[in-house]
Parts: structure tokens; C-alpha cells; sequence
């Protein structure tokens, strides 16, 4: 199996979605702390009263900054709402649509399936895990094929086996043939046997 150059790319991916929620929700902090400390704010909101104070303008005229503010602050969360959308679309399509995919595809397998691949279209740590599956996938079906072969054989080797056994007597051709079938069954046992000492199995340790 190929070493992956993209070892980390499905972390360095987590980190990037996490930092663009950051970088923008920064922003947006440091732009309303700008706002809110400007001079030019505090003159005007002064200016206001005097001139409210003086019935010159209206009571909604003098917190008209503040309603500025507020729009703008409106408009800063509809920003952040936007980038966590986008982060949020990625990340289901990357991650958690594959991730899910994979699950669904283990739990056929594990039931008993093996007709189901994994398909994940990306260069990460979710497409190797598919590829592992797929290998495992595709080691069970040589592994049940060569048991029913064994089996197949097996079982032709006992009927051929009752029934010349039932004849009265033995003849040198059926000997030979008996020998035969006992030769090719030892050798697909060997040939699953050969296949079986590559796993390691579960095994608990007697106290």
C-alpha cells in the first residue's frame, strides 16, 4: 500500500475551518471596538444632547450614532452568520458526508454484505480508511471463496467416498482416485491455511 503524502491534510483541514471562523469573528470584534472607541462617536453623541438640550433636533436625532452602530453591528453578525454557514457547508461536505458514508458501508460489511465499496472522492485520512475497508472487504471474499471451495470439495470427497465404500470390493482405480480427491482436498486446506496464518487473532490470556 502507497504512503499517503497528505498524512494530515483532514487536521490541517479542521484547523483551517476553525481559523476562518476565528479570523472573521476577529474582525468583526476589532471593528466594532474601533467603532465604539472613535472620538469623532463621543463629539457627536455630545453634540446631540446640546442640540437636543436646545430643542433644535429631535429625540430620535440625538441617538442616531448609536442607531448606526447598531445597524452595523447587525451587519457584522450577518457576516459571521454567513461564514460559519460556508464553514458549516464545507465541513458536511468533506467530513462528515464521507465520514457517514464509511459508517454506512463498515455496517454492511459487518452484516454481512460484501458487495458495498467505499467511494470517497478526496485525498485525506477518510479516503485511506476507505481504501483499508475496501482491502478487508476484498481479503473476507477471497477468504469465503476459498472456504466454499473447501467445502465443495470436501463434500464431493465424502459422497465419492460413501459410494465406493459401498461397493463390495475396492478396485486399483478407485484407490487411485480415492487418493486423488484426498490429495487436491489437502491441498486447498493448505491454500486456506496458508491465507489464515496472515491475521492475528483475538486471543485471551489464561490467569
Amino acid at each position: 500500500m502507497e504512503s499517503s503524502s497528505p498524512r494530515y491534510s483532514l487536521q490541517r483541514t479542521m484547523i483551517v475551518y476553525f481559523l476562518l471562523i476565528g479570523f472573521a469573528s476577529l474582525l468583526v470584534g476589532v471593528e466594532f471596538i474601533l467603532e465604539t472607541q472613535k472620538s469623532g462617536l463621543r463629539e457627536e453623541l455630545l453634540s446631540n444632547f446640546e442640540k437636543y438640550s436646545k430643542n433644535e433636533i429631535g429625540r430620535d436625532a440625538v441617538f442616531a450614532p448609536i442607531d448606526k452602530l447598531r445597524s452595523k453591528a447587525v451587519l457584522m453578525i450577518v457576516i459571521i452568520l454567513c461564514v460559519m454557514i460556508i464553514v458549516l457547508t464545507m465541513f458536511i461536505k468533506n467530513i462528515t458526508g464521507p465520514l457517514q458514508h464509511i459508517i454506512e458501508v463498515a455496517k454492511d460489511i459487518s452484516g454481512g454484505d460484501l458487495s458495498h465499496t467505499v467511494t470517497v472522492h478526496s485525498e485525506n485520512e477518510l479516503a485511506e480508511l476507505g481504501k483499508v475497508i475496501n482491502e478487508m472487504s476484498s481479503n473476507l471474499q477471497e477468504i469465503i471463496l476459498l472456504s466454499k471451495q473447501m467445502c465443495s470439495s470436501g463434500n464431493d470427497f465424502v459422497d465419492n467416498t460413501e459410494f465406493m465404500l459401498e461397493q463390495e470390493s475396492l478396485g486399483p482405480e478407485e484407490v487411485a482416485k480415492v487418493g486423488e480427491e484426498i490429495g487436491r482436498l489437502k491441498e486447498e486446506i493448505g491454500m486456506l491455511s496458508e491465507v489464515i496464518e496472515y491475521f492475528n487473532f483475538y486471543t485471551v490470556e489464561k490467569s
